[in-house]
């Protein structure tokens, strides 16, 4: 470990209290921590006064920019009048607008608020489970999902998530998934399984942990065929890619794609609170309703269920997208992208809307070559994660075009060297 008083105060304390997601605190603890203090639109500043480009959006979260005064001041409004109050047998001004938004933007009328997307997917699966059995099919027990899909942390969503290094530690609680990589796998598999499946799981148009990796184009419109045909639920993961990051407010809009069940969150409240959202179809609601005594009831909920501070941020997220036009604007910068990553060649790069990925190599993990590069952008001001060897910008919607033109000559800056 690195002598503690060549550290700011505050990493010291950092190391010595905290447990960070996905790190190796062995390497943390060896390292001075960037230590966020403040922000303001694409930009970040640490305790120490230096300014860092948002490329990554804090992890894939914030739409509009740090401090966007139209969520910040609808937050405060909210605080003024209250921050919580619980969602069991009661309900709240903030939730029920939300609810409406949400409904009419994606084509599902009922909204059950979680959360984070981990939630959110979890709520999905149980969801979809008890519904058959309320149909009388309780045999019904087998999930469907994808090679290298992410859906999140929990038990349910693990069992559904296919990217061994994340889950292979906690296969003993999970549940059995039947495993897919195309759609004549998925053909196969609904055949072979006919009448015992719950549903199909999927990431709209680009899985993301799983490096940013594109789906054919009509792979979402050919699944969603499939369930219609074989009887099956459609369960939609837009935790990432809802609320423009594709370019349309849902990537599911790119393929004319409805599904059963949708999960949301990240993007939900512009990146300002934790909330998570799942949606279903009426059929699936009133699968659920029944007498007292019948016991149909959804038994799920969360302490936070449905909070006015959260609602009330999503609702100004989604004011945004409305007074800002930002749907349009941000063609434009799916545009400048493009353009910027032709200057990675000849590096294999994938763009999915205001998504980018740039894969680094065939290397071995254990060289942390992503993470190699991702610290020369950041002493170049630029912050961003890997994904094992692809480096992921996603930047917020606020960016300017110099400013996003920096990040891309940063990140060939910091490839040239780290991987030559």
């Amino acid at each position: 470990m690195l002598e503690l008083n060549r550290m700011h105060p505050l990493a010291e304390k950092d190391h010595r209290f905290l447990w960070h997601p996905f790190t190796q605190m062995k390497q943390w603890m060896e390292e001075e921590p960037v230590i966020i203090e403040s922000g303001h639109e694409a930009i970040l500043v640490d305790v120490n006064g230096k300014e860092y480009l948002d490329a990554n959006s804090s992890i894939w979260t914030n739409l509009h920019g740090h401090g966007h005064p139209t969520i910040t001041h609808a937050i405060k409004d909210q605080l003024d009048k209250v921050a919580h109050s619980s969602f069991l047998g009661l309900s709240n001004l903030p939730a029920i607008e939300l609810a409406e938004k949400l409904s009419v933007l994606t084509g599902l009328p009922r909204v059950f608020y979680s959360d984070d997307g981990s939630t959110a997917m979890e709520v999905a699966l149980k969801m979809a489970l008890q519904y058959w059995q309320h149909c009388g099919q309780a045999w019904r027990t087998k999930f469907v999902a994808f090679t290298e899909a992410y859906h999140g942390d929990t038990i349910g969503t693990m069992s559904v998530g296919g990217i061994k290094l994340f889950h292979d530690a906690y296969r003993s609680l999970t549940f059995e998934v039947l495993r897919a990589s195309t759609a004549e796998d998925l053909q196969r598999l609904l055949q072979a399984h006919a009448g015992n499946v719950v549903g199909v799981c999927i990431e709209p148009l680009i899985q993301g942990a799983a490096g940013m990796k594109l789906w054919p184009a009509g792979m979402l419109a050919e699944v969603r065929r499939q369930c219609t045909e074989h009887n099956v639920l459609l369960i939609a993961d837009e935790v990432l890619t809802g609320f423009g990051r594709t370019g349309t407010m849902f990537a599911c809009e790119q393929e004319n794609v409805v599904p059963d069940l949708l999960a949301l969150a990240k993007g939900l409240t512009g990146g300002y609170l934790p909330l998570a959202a799942t949606l279903a179809s009426e059929q699936i609601f009133n699968a659920f309703l029944g007498e007292y005594h019948e016991f149909k009831t959804f038994f799920h909920g969360h302490s936070y269920t449905g909070n006015q501070l959260g609602c009330a941020a999503a609702l100004a997220n989604l004011r945004v997208f409305e007074e800002e036009k930002v749907l349009v604007k941000l063609q434009t910068k799916i545009g400048w992208m493009r353009e910027h990553l032709k200057k990675l060649a000849p590096l294999t790069t994938r763009q999915c809307g205001f998504i980018a990925a740039i894969e680094l190599g065939d290397f071995a993990l254990e060289k942390q070559m992503g993470v190699k590069v991702c610290r020369a952008l950041r002493e170049r001001g630029v912050l961003t994660r890997p994904i094992g060897n692809v480096v992921v910008i996603m930047p917020p919607y606020c960016i300017t075009e110099g400013q996003l033109a920096r990040v891309f000559d940063g990140l060939a800056e910091a490839v040239r060297a780290v991987v030559g």
